[in-house]
């Protein structure tokens, strides 16, 4: 089905509507209105991945705290990982929350039509995010701040469990609504309007599930890459003042690096999934991603490519077969080119640029893979030292693991704006373009919001960065009441709610 004529959603509140902008300004108010929505979502990704990775790391420390209980020792090295690793958790979780809240905003501010035409579909999977998993998490993480020493441990362990399965669903239902953006499923056009005619199939599309996962994972990645990073910090800090290095931060290295290890091999894994089905789902994309103009069998993969990416490049460094194995699982498949893909989307849609903006997907996608690569050599290194058990003694790898820290950020930031730019020009693939989805406001009010978003986003950085650092350095440490006795048996008291 061809996607509505720009300007003409449901012909009252179109591009072409009287008394709306047109021509130079409402461009500027859509690039401008773009640059808000892609500052705004990069920089809550951030946090995100690593609220869903620590909540279920600590959800393990916290679990191994409770089990070891008579062993005191043993008891209170996993307390005390337990109580470190929480505090940076909070911070990242606050900022992640602040920030989340401003991308819902944004669907009625600068992209009305957009919510108009499809927040029948779009709408629904973020309603169940915000009243099950929010709620879920949010609750369950009040009573796993405040809760120690008033409810019993059972009941104050299953809170973080709770926390961590809510992260989960939360990034589940958010997934799936991004999933149906890229591969619309389960509705039905009424009246120039998306409507759902079937949740179910909305909640089980085939880009969801792939992408669910290899989020999931590369959350865990992002976790333990901060976790080994900050350890690593500290056991040089040891190393180099002549102290024996201290079993919290060891443990903790080694509890990432094992848990690291199975997490990156599993995200690989599910990206190489996520490959096949983008090249059946949207070709353009992947073509894209490897600047191919024309259709190949046995198509190589490019590790460099030097030049303006118009297939004539001046420099190329190539793996013989490798897309064709990555997209079509076929070492001769056929890989479609851009001017294949480009002249069969005008066949279907009529005429336009189908064409995303090809240095974007290109590097994106390939800085996304390399730093996959150099995380999993890294883990590997330090399987490799900690069997040798010359991990705590091991400088250059404890320096690198220091830096390490940023390369999971760098992937999940490039591999979302490889998403989301890849899919261009569309914002709902094969049903709504981006040009047609903006909202009819002034430029001048899409510049005052992106000044003050950017301001804002920037103030909270530098606090969100001086805290996590501070409280990585152990400078910022407290009890958070965490020496409270237990509730006596008997003890039938119920703690006042205080606000």
């Amino acid at each position: 089905m061809k996607p509505p004529p720009d300007g003409d959603v449901d012909g009252t509140f179109g591009p072409n509507a009287q008394g709306a902008p047109e021509g130079f300004i409402m461009a500027m108010t859509l690039d401008l209105s773009r640059w808000q929505f892609g500052i705004t979502t990069v920089f809550h990704f951030m946090f995100v991945p690593l609220t869903i990775g620590l909540a279920l790391l600590l959800a393990i420390m916290q679990t191994a705290a409770h089990r070891t209980r008579k062993d005191a020792e043993r008891h209170d090295k996993w307390d005390h990982m337990t109580r470190f690793w929480r505090r940076l958790f909070l911070i990242n979780f606050a900022v992640g929350v602040v920030t989340g809240i401003v991308q819902e905003f944004q669907f009625g501010m600068n992209w009305s039509v957009y919510s108009r035409y499809v927040g029948s579909v779009f709408g629904a999977p973020l309603a169940v995010e915000a009243l099950l998993a929010f709620f879920l998490e949010s609750t369950f993480l009040g009573i796993w701040i405040f809760g120690k020493g008033r409810v019993s441990a059972r009941v104050h362990l299953a809170s973080i469990w709770l926390v961590s399965i809510g992260t989960m669903l939360s990034a589940l239902f958010i997934l799936a609504a991004n999933a149906w953006m890229q591969h619309p499923v389960g509705y039905k056009v009424v009246g120039n309007r998306a409507v759902m005619t079937n949740f179910w199939a909305v909640m089980t599309n085939s880009t969801l599930i792939g992408s669910f996962l290899h989020v999931l994972f590369s959350a865990l990645v992002t976790s333990t890459m901060l976790i080994l990073g900050v350890s690593a910090w500290h056991l040089l800090k040891d190393r180099r003042a002549g102290h024996t290095p201290q079993q919290v931060f060891a443990t903790s290295a080694k509890l990432a690096l094992v848990v690291g290890a199975v997490a990156i091999v599993a995200t690989m894994f599910f990206g190489d999934n996520q490959a096949r089905i983008m090249e059946r789902q949207q070709p353009m994309k992947m073509a894209a991603a490897e600047a191919i103009y024309n259709t190949q069998n046995g198509a190589s993969f490019s590790l460099l490519t030097i030049g303006d990416l118009s297939g004539n490049p001046i420099f190329q460094i190539r793996l013989p077969h490798m897309l064709s194995v990555l997209a079509d699982n076929n070492w001769d498949g056929p890989v479609q080119g851009i001017n294949q893909i480009q002249a069969k989307e005008v066949a279907k849609y009529g005429p336009g640029n189908y064409k995303p903006i090809l240095w974007v997907t290109y590097w994106t996608f390939r800085i996304m893979v390399g730093c996959g690569i150099l995380m999993l050599l890294l883990l590997a290194a330090g399987l490799w030292l900690m069997r040798r058990r010359r991990l705590e003694q091991s400088a250059w790898f404890l320096r690198f693991s220091v830096f390490a820290i940023a390369l999971p950020f760098v992937a999940n930031t490039t591999g979302w704006i490889f998403t989301e730019m890849g899919r261009q020009p569309w914002v709902v693939y094969g049903l709504l373009k981006t040009s047609q989805a903006v909202s009819h406001i002034g430029t001048g009010y899409v510049v005052t919001s992106l000044v003050g978003f950017t301001a804002i986003y920037s103030l909270l950085a530098a606090i969100d960065f001086g805290l996590m650092a501070r409280f990585a350095r152990g400078e910022g440490e407290t009890d958070d009441h965490d020496d409270e006795p237990e509730p006596e048996p008997g003890d039938n008291r119920v703690p006042a709610l205080v606000y």
